[in-house]
């Protein structure tokens, strides 16, 4: 079920448009982790992939941006535009130098680098980092911690510091899509609102698209435009942000709400997944 129809006249495919039409993933020649994921993300909106873990929603973002390859996985139905153009059958490095960059779950770093020789090996993608000082200037802007720190050695970062830093990293090649995966994970509450405020303001100020993949629903959908819900390889739910966070089952299974807005354990719930409607 979906909270919203799909309107049955496809219009034009605007540049910068990102459509994943009905792939399937496959690892190890063997096992099927994506089941026929359709989804769209329209330049400058932010669009959230919620749900569990092994929903599929990491995968989702390594087949967008070529890096299945090097986890012997590979793309084996349906397609990935950019626009007018076929991405499922380039490289990564082609892939990014369109705009598209992937912010990795676990905030890798040059750890034996200091904070500004990491972002300036984000400017390398981008017209070989020849505007590096005005990008610098840029994401310290966003990040003003990233310009206290920028001769420390990332290594020593904290995990927020770290999140900051691989953001402000992709941020120097000037994407034009960024996708974001789990950046709340591990951090403070209060880090998470600070990251996904930046977010919010890149967005609006330079017109960035986000695919943004989050467990943590709340944060998710103030943040998002528009959400889609997986699971199991499969997308069970789309729609507006503000309706999600009004869907009776969003608001229980991960929202941790029941119908009358008092908080919910999942211990309260004999065996969950029986009950989303979405799936009866």
């Amino acid at each position: 079920m979906q909270l919203q129809e799909k309107s049955k006249t496809q219009a034009p495919i605007a540049a910068g448009t990102l459509t994943v039409n009905n792939i399937e993933v496959v690892y190890n020649s063997v096992i099927l982790v994506l089941r026929g994921i359709s989804f769209h993300v329209e330049p400058g909106q932010v669009v959230s992939l919620l749900g569990p873990n092994g929903a599929g929603k990491s995968t989702t973002l390594k087949a967008i941006s070529g890096l299945l390859k090097s986890e012997a996985g590979e793309i084996t139905r349906g397609s990935i535009m950019w626009g007018n153009e076929r991405l499922e059958t380039q490289g990564a490095e082609d892939i990014v130098r369109k705009g598209i960059i992937q912010v990795i779950e676990g905030r890798p770093l040059f750890r034996h680098l200091t904070v500004e020789e990491n972002l300036r090996l984000g400017a390398m993608t981008y017209k070989g980092g020849s505007e590096a000082k005005h990008d610098l200037e840029r994401v310290y802007h966003y990040f003003p911690r990233l310009k206290a720190l920028q001769k420390r050695t990332s290594g020593y970062l904290s995990g927020g510091e770290g999140q900051m830093l691989v953001i402000g990293r992709a941020l120097m090649g000037h994407p034009k899509l960024m996708m974001l995966d789990e950046p709340s994970l591990g951090l403070a509450p209060l880090l998470v609102q600070e990251i996904f405020s930046i977010v919010k303001d890149i967005n609006e100020r330079e017109g960035v698209s986000v695919l943004l993949v989050e467990q943590n629903a709340r944060a998710a959908l103030a943040l998002a435009h528009y959400g889609y819900v997986m699971e199991n390889g499969r997308v069970v739910l789309d729609g507006p942000a503000d309706q999600l966070r009004e869907n009776e089952d969003i608001k229980e299974f991960y929202l941790g709400l029941n119908q009358m807005g008092e908080r919910k354990s999942y211990r309260e719930v004999k065996h969950y997944k029986r009950r989303k409607r979405w799936l009866g």
